[in-house]
């Protein structure tokens, strides 16, 4: 569990607010437990369903046929986990948008806000990849993350920073006073940091119950001005990757954790309130669900594949038109350039590949600069917001603000 330390708050006299409002008062903020050791008793009923969500990573990643076509989505399956600042916090992009901003000319109009997620994609990917492989989790790991996460984005100046001040969630902008939450102060981050680092770098877990606690307790600490909750599902990725199930993809439990925000929160008060097993379970049974639903997204993936090679004839295997079939989920979007590097083959083959598969209707040409053409896969792009909207994500053709929970940020 924890315990609540009593602070007194004194107001910033500069800060502009109504006079009745800068009183001193007491606060209560809740500090976690250290968990660098923890074991915790777990009834067989739950152990056995973080056992099935451990095979579900695994099996996602070894055993599942048309994995590499999952692979390749994977960048795109975590862009919801990339959004690169408060201030465009909550804005949901459909996959066409993004794509189409990937090949974009430079002397077009810019879709600032889709360049930013992709760039911060890269980012995470680099982030996590980093931490995956250090030989031990140190708290400048962490911080390493939240460094790449934001260094790129308008909140730049505090990428990195770990909070010198007490921050809280909910109720006024000025002060705790009518906070939903209000986690450790500042004194108190560098100490529970340190543990949670200690309890990452342990192999002795299993690895859902370590990803789950891990992530709860990162997020109890909140120990960044904004760009928590990002930092927090980076760190489920990292604890995966580093236990060996999830070399590839991680399935898409962080997307439907900050989707379903009140049994997101509610379950990381479940952590803090001592219901720790309430969090154990919920947790496991998202992983369990998420990976249900990549499965079936790869077995989608692999019938609108065999779809294509109908329409286009089922041109013979090793050929390039087959060869742009099959990296099409990669590629969703695509100009003559990605075509080449994509089937390995001469600029007359791929242009003449393209042409192939624009006649039968698996690629549409569309218009995204003066320049260069460039084509969309057909079908493809709706089967992934599709799948998104399945994990309850309201997703429309373009975008539209969502309500995110607060421990999301």
């Amino acid at each position: 569990m924890g315990y609540s330390v009593k602070r007194r708050w004194k107001h910033d006299r500069s800060l502009p607010m109504d006079p009745r409002h800068r009183a001193p008062f007491d606060y209560e903020a809740y500090v976690p437990d250290e968990i660098a050791t923890l074991d915790p008793p777990l009834p067989s009923s739950t152990a056995r369903v973080l056992q099935e969500a451990d095979e579900a990573v695994r099996a996602l990643n070894h055993e599942l046929p048309g994995i590499a076509a999952l692979d390749a989505l994977a960048r795109q399956l975590l862009r919801q986990e990339s959004v690169a600042s408060s201030r465009i916090e909550g804005l949901v992009l459909s996959h066409r948008r993004l794509a189409r901003a990937a090949v974009a000319d430079a002397d077009q109009h810019r879709d600032t806000t889709a360049e930013s997620v992709l760039g911060n994609i890269a980012a995470m990917e680099q982030a996590i990849a980093v931490t995956s492989e250090a030989p031990a989790i140190r708290t400048g790991d962490i911080v390493d993350i939240h460094r790449t996460l934001l260094r790129e984005t308008r909140d730049a100046r505090i990428a990195g920073v770990v909070r010198e001040r007490q921050n809280w969630i909910g109720g006024s902008n000025y002060s705790p006073w009518g906070a939903a939450f209000v986690p450790p102060p500042a004194d108190e981050v560098p100490r529970l940091m340190d543990d949670l680092a200690a309890f990452m770098t342990r192999t002795d877990l299993p690895p859902t119950l370590q990803a789950a606690i891990a992530h709860a307790q990162f997020e109890t600490i909140h120990p960044f001005a904004d760009g928590n909750g990002r930092v927090g599902r980076c760190l489920i990725h990292v604890v995966y990757r580093r236990a060996g199930l999830a070399p590839r993809y991680v399935p898409p439990v962080s997307l439907t954790l900050a989707t379903r925000s009140d049994a997101y929160v509610d379950g990381l008060t479940a952590y803090g309130d001592g219901r720790a097993e309430d969090w154990y379970l919920d947790f496991a049974l998202t992983v369990v669900e998420s990976g249900r639903a990549a499965r079936e997204l790869a077995r989608e993936i692999d019938a609108l594949e065999e779809r294509w090679i109908e329409q286009a004839g089922r041109p013979r295997r090793g050929s390039a038109a087959r060869r742009l079939i099959q990296m099409l989920p990669a590629q969703p979007v695509l100009r003559i350039g990605h075509a080449i590097e994509l089937t390995g083959a001469s600029s007359s083959a791929a242009h003449a590949a393209v042409n192939e598969l624009t006649r039968a209707g698996v690629l549409r040409q569309i218009s995204v600069g003066r320049r260069n053409r460039a084509w969309e896969a057909t079908g493809l792009l709706k089967l992934l917001d599709g799948f998104e909207r399945r994990l309850a994500l309201p997703l429309p053709d373009d975008t539209r603000p969502v309500r995110h929970a607060p421990f999301v940020n």
